[in-house]
Parts: structure tokens; sequence; C-alpha cells
């Protein structure tokens, strides 16, 4: 057995190199707290502290050098002071009720009903369009993204654009991960400028609450501080992104699928796309995918131009990949031409597609599609076929199959597990995200957004009864269906908000956040002002080595602690931390949207440094400087 092998272990200290650094950077200023209290006699702690300061620790350490899940992480952190007696029942637990968490549950329910209903499709093609330049792409980009993440929570917005935008960098002819980065980043700009913009700032108000018994911020008292450092983020990206920003090729590619579909759609009566030039109904620029030619009265159009006009009844013949497929599969005001899926037994709502390809056992090879009764005989429809790039003509239910054809197929969710051992087809797969939207509930799912916006803004109810309300009213009017509200729940996140909770209550409860507290006042000489520009650093550096709630629910015992050793309002903390905790750009795994970017640009750890350092700077000095003025200490 090889033990020493110097090419993996340098390969991983490179690839680690960052996370490594931040984690001894941390530890460092562990230890020279615990060196400072040791020295001046002034420790103060029972073995119980001791536990608990070792704990977060080694769970940081965890986090940051390990490929574990966060949450097992976390959870094996707080099962640690759980069995050690630390914390009792009631207290572990508590994360795990608290308010701000609750409401990130509750946030993901109404954002999928928006996604679900198509809502959130239809406002990005209006907002987007399609610039001319790179320039302006990025502010085309960035400004109703900031402005979605204000009003929802920002992780569910960047998840359902990360393949907006990533279509929209083909339409462009730019480089995905020339935009991936602004995404996640004007995401986050956008959350830092109101209570329900980011989970972190949720969880912050749930402990500031629970610290005040009950009073806690408004939806708009952070943005007296949150839009002036989200002006200055973005006027920095638009300055310096042609020099900051990587050109590197993405991790996949939708266009690298060579199997090329051709698919006839048509223009139903009364569609939204009737009497609109093909550019205007958004058919132009398809990735991918193009519009080949189309059928009118008898009357075939073989060379389709922009400004050509669409009508009721139109027959749209498109030849491209799967996933533009699957995109058009989606668009408002088109529909399969074939009358076939309307008389699958399986409502429309609830089927999906499917990829089948046909063996030479198949018993329909060598008749068409309509002679071997395909929907009959298996409870699905033909979309598509492909054939070893060929152009197919004709009509779907005309095409003779062949061996080897590929198809494309909308069928009942259980088809790939019914047919996967089948010996009529090679290969069978369900192709991701592609169930129909019910674009008819689109309006009912924006109404029922807004109402929630409306009702918190104004505090007529507070966040979590205003998103529970949108949220049920999501389900109850058929937006989202009761499975797709408990799958777009990302439960890994609630759990780490959950346990970081529950180790932030065991600093408190130990006295380690006073003895933490109590270090920061030597460099801080009584400040008020130098204590919050600490309380601000060190809540970043824990942001950029672990996760953000978990950093702002670690920090915040600590910065409450401060606040009362020097006898000033803790508000201009609460507020930093809210900003700091929220204010990752240095690494990609300090946030979420930040992974979440980061596979589909096709970046490097080292990307997000080299651009973000300087705007966590910014957001840095503007937040000590402003805070000050508006929350007084």
């Amino acid at each position: 057995m090889q033990i020493w092998q110097p090419r993996r272990w340098r390969f991983y200290l490179k690839a680690n190199l960052s996370r490594l650094f931040l984690a001894l950077a941390t530890l460092g200023g562990v230890a020279a707290a615990i060196g400072h209290l040791a020295l001046g006699g002034d420790m103060g702690l029972s073995w119980q502290g001791w536990l608990t300061m070792a704990t977060i620790c080694a769970t940081f350490l965890g986090n940051a050098l390990t490929n574990l899940p966060a949450e097992v992480v976390f959870l094996g952190g707080l099962a640690i002071l759980f069995l050690g007696g630390i914390l009792d029942t009631e207290t572990a637990l508590a994360g795990f009720s608290n308010g701000g968490m609750v409401t990130v549950g509750v946030l993901y329910v109404v954002v999928a009903g928006v996604q679900q209903t198509g809502g959130l499709a239809w406002v990005s093609q209006q907002l987007l369009g399609l610039p001319k330049s790179q320039n302006r792409a990025l502010v085309r980009l960035m400004v109703p993204i900031m402005a979605l993440s204000a009003l929802l929570n920002n992780t569910p917005v960047v998840a359902m654009f990360i393949p907006v935008v990533g279509d929209w960098c083909r339409k462009l002819r730019i480089n995905p991960s020339k935009l991936m980065i602004p995404l996640s980043y004007a995401s986050i700009f956008g959350g830092v400028c109101t209570l329900i913009g980011t989970s972190t700032n949720l969880v912050v108000n749930g402990l500031l609450m629970a610290e005040t018994g009950g009073q806690g911020l408004a939806m708009l008292d952070i943005t007296w501080v949150g839009l002036p450092c989200a002006i200055a983020g973005t006027l920095f990206l638009l300055l310096a992104h042609r020099w900051l920003l990587p050109n590197r090729k993405s991790a996949f590619s939708p266009t690298d699928d060579p199997r090329q579909y051709t698919l006839e759609m048509v223009v139903p009566p009364g569609s939204a796309m009737a009497g609109k030039t093909v550019e205007q109904a958004g058919l132009r620029h398809l990735p991918g995918l193009y519009l080949a030619e189309i059928a009118r009265d008898r009357q075939i159009i073989p060379v389709v131009g922009p400004q050509q006009l669409l009508r009721d009844g139109d027959q749209l013949v498109f030849v491209g990949a799967v996933d533009s497929i699957v995109d058009l599969h989606r668009l408002r005001g088109l529909q399969p031409a074939t009358d076939q899926v309307f008389k699958l037994d399986t409502p429309r709502l609830g089927r999906c597609l499917t990829e089948a390809v046909v063996s030479d056992t198949c018993p329909l090879v060598g008749k068409t599609i309509r002679e071997g009764e395909f929907r009959r005989r298996y409870n699905a429809v033909v979309l598509a076929v492909a054939r070893n790039g060929e152009r197919l003509p004709g009509k779907i239910g005309d095409m003779c199959l062949r061996p080897g054809d590929a198809l494309l197929l909308e069928t009942h969710p259980g088809f790939g597990e019914q047919y996967r051992g089948s010996k009529d087809f090679y290969l069978v797969s369900v192709v991701p995200d592609s169930t129909p939207l019910n674009h008819n509930k689109a309006p009912l799912a924006l109404i029922s957004l807004g109402a929630m916006v409306v009702l918190a803004s104004f505090g007529w109810l507070s966040m979590l009864q205003a998103a529970t309300l949108a949220a049920v009213m999501m389900v109850i009017s058929g937006c989202c269906a009761p499975s797709k509200a408990l799958a777009s729940v990302e439960w890994s996140v609630l759990l780490v908000i959950g346990a970081a909770l529950g180790l932030g209550q065991a600093m408190n409860s130990t006295g380690v956040a006073t003895a933490i507290a109590s270090t920061l006042l030597g460099p801080a000489h009584s400040s008020p002002w130098v204590a919050l520009v600490l309380i601000y650093g060190v809540t970043t550096l824990l942001t950029e080595l672990v996760t953000n709630n978990a950093a702002a629910a670690l920090t915040f015992p600590v910065a409450i602690a401060l606040a009362r050793s020097l006898g000033v309002d803790s508000m201009p903390f609460v507020i930093a931390i809210m900003v700091a905790a929220s204010a990752s750009f240095v690494t990609p795994i300090g946030y979420q949207t930040n992974l979440m970017v980061y596979g589909p640009g096709g970046y490097r750890f080292t990307d997000f440094a080299r651009i973000g350092l300087p705007i966590s700077l910014l957001f840095w000095g503007i937040t000590v400087t402003v805070t000050p003025w508006i929350f007084p200490f």
C-alpha cells in the first residue's frame, strides 16, 4: 500500500490553500484570544466553556477542510454539546423553531409557486432583453436581480436565474464566467437592503427579538446601510469587471449535446404570440435551437426571418438539442402540434419529458408512430425524433421508426422506472426540470407574492405570518403542488441554521461569548467604533470560512456582550453583523449563492478572491462609517 503520494498531496494543498489559510487565520485569532485570557488571569471559563470553544473550532475546521456536508458538521458539533450535557433538550432544539429559520423555509415554498407558474421566467424575459454589449448586459442583469433579492430570499432567486442567465449568455455569445459571479453578488447586494433579502437578516432579527423580548427590526431599517453598500458594489463591478472577472469555459454546456431533435409546435388560438414577430416572441435567438420553417394553411415558409409575423394555427418546426427544447416546451403561447398530448391519462401539469432510444427488438421498428399506436401502447406521446443529426421531414406521426432513433417523449413520472429494463428501448432517462409550467396561474402567484411584500412592509403582519399566508395561497390555488412545495425546501440550509443557533446558545450559556467580548475590549480601548470595526471583521472572516448563518449566530452573542460591556446600544453591532455575514465575496464556500454559480461559471477557487476582496473591503468601510450615523451608539 502506497501511503505517501506527493502529487496527490500537492494537488490537495493547491486546491485547498484558500480554505487552509482562512482556517489557520481563524484558529490563530481564537488561540490569541484564549492566550490573552489565560495570561491575564481573567479566564473565568469552566470545562463546559473549554469544551464549547474546542467544539466550535473543530466545527470550523471540519467545514473548511473536509468534504463533509455543512449540515453534518454542524449537527455533529451540536450533538457533542448536547451529549456532553452543556445544552439541555429544549435549548439544543430551540434553533430549529427559531422564527427566522422557519421564515426561510416558508419562503422557499413561495418562490416555488412563482417558478412553477412561469411568473419569474416572464419577468426575466421582460427585464433582460438582448443588450448589445457586455456592460449593458451587466446592468440589465444586476438591477432586476438586486430588486428581486430585496423582496425575496436571494438563494432561490439565484437558483432560478442560473439556467436563465446560462441561456442568455448563449444568446448574447458571452462567456458565463463573465455573468455568473455578478449574478451571485447582485443577489447579495439586494439581499442586504431589506430584512427579508437574506436568510441571515431573518435569523439575526429572530435572535434580536429573543434578546429584546419581541422588538425586532422593520423591513426597511437595514436599507439605510445596505443601499449605499449595494450602490458602491455595483459601481465597482461595472468599472472593474473587464480586468477582474475571469474568462473561463463553463463546466457544462447544453449545446454539447450531439442529438438534434426535430420538433413541431403550434400557435394555438388566442395565443399571446399571435400577432407578434418571431423576434418579439423570443424565438429568434434560441440557444442550440433554430426555427427551420413555418407551415401555414398548406403554405410552407422555409426561410423564417426575424420580422415574420406569427398567426393563430401556425405550425413551427424547430431543430435543436434537448435542453433548448425543454425551454421551448415551457414557453407561454406555444403547445405541441400533436393532439395526442391531450389524450394521455395523466394530467399535463403532472407529466415530464423523457428520452428513450429505440432498440432493434422494439415492435414499432419499421412502422410509423401513428401505425404503431405509440400513445396507446406506452401511455406516452412522441414530441420529437433525433436520428444521426439528420433533419427529419414530415409530421411526427408519419415518421417511420428505426433502431437507434432517439425519442423525446411526454410521459407520466413513472415511465422511466417502468421501461428502464424493457427490451423495447436501449436507454430511458427522465429530463430534469421538464414539468410543464402552469402559466394560467402566473398572475395569481405574482399577486400572492406582492401581497406578502406589502403586508410585511407596512407591518400589518409579521414576516413569518405574511410568508405563511402567501405559501398557503400558492398551494391552495394550485400555483404550487404540495409535493413540489416540500421538494423546494432546502432542508440542508435549515439544518445548518438550526444547529448554528444551538452552538451560539452554548457560547452564551457557558460564558465563552463574554470571554471573547472581554478579549476584544483590549484593542478596542473602550471605543465603540473600534469595537464595531472588529465585530464586522470577525464576522466577515467567519462567514468566508463557514457559512453566513453560522457566522451570524456565533458572533451575535459576542456582539451583545461587547455592547453591554461598553455600555452602548447594541443596534449598530446587530446591523454590522447582518451586513458582514451576508457580504461574502472572497470565497465560494462562504455563501450558498457563490457555491451555486461556481460550477455553471466554470470558476476556480481563487476567482472569487480576486474580485471579491476589494468589494469586501468596500462594504466594511461603508458599513462601519454609515451605521453609527443611522443607529447611534
